[in-house]
């Protein structure tokens, strides 16, 4: 499928942004009508520009592949922006010190780490990352988490509920037809 508009992806680590960005400029390297922008090649101020830039009438894409920075603060107004992807669900990482610190803290107090801690985090993260696609009313996108989790848990549900009432969708047809429909509005607005 061809990326049309804006698509941001977000990562939960740096090892993932890596990864994932090289495999998408190695993907589109000869495509003209692709622009993959990497965090960490150019200051954050020159990426978000360019990735606000990266969309033009003749409908060429762009992809943003960044971490922790653009989950909250980064703002694409109206049918610029496509579609978010989420490549897992964003967990405090359980081997940073402060977290570990607050982790002892509740297993002291005999509560649950995962349930007082990681999971209302996760929900604030999850939220703010869904809240780069719809910042207005009349917004609409594409929400993609790339984790399983979300929908095969329970903590997954209540993650769920977290987020903006939306349309859920678990095939990539129903997925893509969605995104042509959001590239043929964007495209016709112009």
């Amino acid at each position: 499928a061809r990326a049309r508009g804006a698509h941001l992806g977000l990562t939960t680590t740096l090892r993932a942004l890596q990864a994932i960005g090289e495999q998408l400029q190695q993907a589109f390297a000869e495509d003209t009508q692709v622009q993959v922008l990497v965090q960490g090649q150019g200051s954050k101020r020159e990426l978000m520009d360019r990735f606000r830039q990266g969309t033009d009438d003749a409908g060429r894409g762009c992809v943003l592949v960044a971490s922790a920075t653009f989950w909250e603060g980064f703002d694409v107004p109206g049918d610029a922006l496509q579609a978010v992807i989420i490549d897992k669900l964003p967990f405090p990482p359980p081997n940073d010190p402060v977290v570990q610190a607050r982790s002892d803290r509740l297993n002291e107090q005999g509560r649950s780490p995962f349930k007082d801690y990681f999971l209302p985090e996760a929900a604030v993260s999850l939220k703010q990352g869904a809240g780069r696609l719809i910042r207005r009313e009349t917004d609409r996108g594409v929400l993609v988490v790339c984790d399983t989790r979300l929908s095969t848990t329970g903590y997954g549900r209540r993650l769920m509920a977290a987020l903006p009432p939306m349309a859920k969708v678990s095939s990539q047809e129903v997925l893509l037809e969605g995104l042509a429909r959001l590239t043929t509005a964007s495209t016709r607005a112009s």
